[in-house]
């Protein structure tokens, strides 16, 4: 870190030439070798205690893995195996299993896991426009000019098409925001100062990717998920960069998209792609030093944002997931549903941050 400059990490996805395909997947065979181990070692262990199972950490799953990387026809190091052995055991403490999914290698598998392979910093390196790893040299498409920055840990990652990205941590500079403003923002995708992002991108493709599901077009299934999954992630970037270099302080609702999955709505909910929106805008308010704080939503959509009381016209309930606009019944206002509740929800975070 530079003195007197602030900085913080950021994380770059590049994609790498698909003529590393075959070396790429033979490293993340022997990733899934060192995974279903430490799996199998994992169980063993919790099953050997009776009651409450024992769960063994990284430290004690490396032990298990020592000498690995030395093995004959193994190209991965010990700095991969040793970041395997502390995701499995950050995973299962996450999902409190004595035992976690197996690792399928074969990719005619309908259950084959997508290529990972993690390394510490300091173990992949850029040189002329390659990154030289484990002995090899994986030309990419440069897109950020990594010779700016130095590289910290990371993982080569493959998609549903078989397509391979490297992912790579650094530290960048912060850029102060030159916004002065504030906003609030509703599970709608709207904000108070009525943008919207209209969140209909798997509505868009629907009948094109039912089509190609009866034909049992497998690789044109992916390709339109695929462009869904971009699109989506080219809009909210746009949209969530234009907020931050707006603003000075990002309100959201603390709604749980999780549980409205679960619902009718799941659909919708999954296609707004509401917590990948959340992400955006807390790590790149943190980038800009704006303030990003999650309040509480309750009532936001039925109380009207100009009088502040809840009037008998306004929707509740599930009966009035419906009505996109309405008009108060107490002071006459007319709301757009979804920027009513974004007002809200901004003059939650107001009263936050007065006390």
């Amino acid at each position: 870190m530079i003195f007197g400059v602030s900085t913080s990490t950021k994380t770059l996805q590049l994609r790498l030439k698909d003529k590393h395909t075959k070396v790429l997947r033979q490293m993340a065979r022997e990733v899934n070798q060192v995974w279903n181990h430490i799996n199998e070692v994992s169980a063993k262990a919790a099953r050997l205690f009776h009651g409450k199972p024992k769960f063994l950490s990284g430290y004690d799953l490396q032990k298990c893995t020592a000498g690995y990387s030395k093995c004959d026809d193994v190209s991965v190091g010990s700095g991969t195996v040793q970041r395997v052995c502390v995701e499995y055991a950050t995973r299962r403490k996450q999902f409190k299993k004595t035992r976690l999914n197996w690792r399928v290698s074969n990719p005619k598998s309908s259950k084959y896991s997508l290529g990972w392979i993690p390394f510490k910093g300091g173990h992949a390196k850029y040189k002329a426009g390659q990154i030289h790893f484990a002995g090899q040299k994986l030309s990419l498409w440069d897109s950020y000019g990594l010779s700016k920055y130095e590289l910290c840990g990371g993982s080569f990652t493959e998609d549903s098409r078989g397509r391979w990205y490297f992912n790579v941590a650094v530290e960048v500079e912060v850029q102060a925001s030159p916004g002065t403003a504030a906003v609030g923002i509703d599970l709608g995708l709207s904000a108070s100062d009525e943008k919207k992002l209209h969140g209909r991108w798997y509505r868009q493709h629907e009948l094109v990717l039912a089509k190609a599901q009866r034909a049992n077009k497998k690789k044109r299934v992916k390709a339109i998920h695929a462009k869904i999954r971009n699109q989506r992630k080219d809009d909210m970037h746009q949209f969530s960069s234009k907020l931050v270099q707006e603003n000075t302080a990002i309100f959201v609702g603390n709604v749980a998209s999780a549980k409205l999955v679960k619902t009718k709505m799941a659909k919708s909910t999954l296609d707004a792609g509401w917590s990948s929106l959340k992400k955006m805008l807390e790590y790149k308010g943190h980038q800009a030093g704006i303030v990003f704080e999650v309040v509480g939503e309750s009532y936001t959509t039925q109380a009207c944002s100009c009088c502040g009381s809840i009037p008998a016209s306004s929707p509740k309930g599930r009966a009035g997931l419906g009505i996109r606009e309405w008009t108060c019944s107490d002071c006459g206002a007319v709301h757009d549903r979804d920027v009513n509740a974004a007002r809200n929800i901004l003059a939650a975070g107001h009263r936050r941050l007065a006390v």
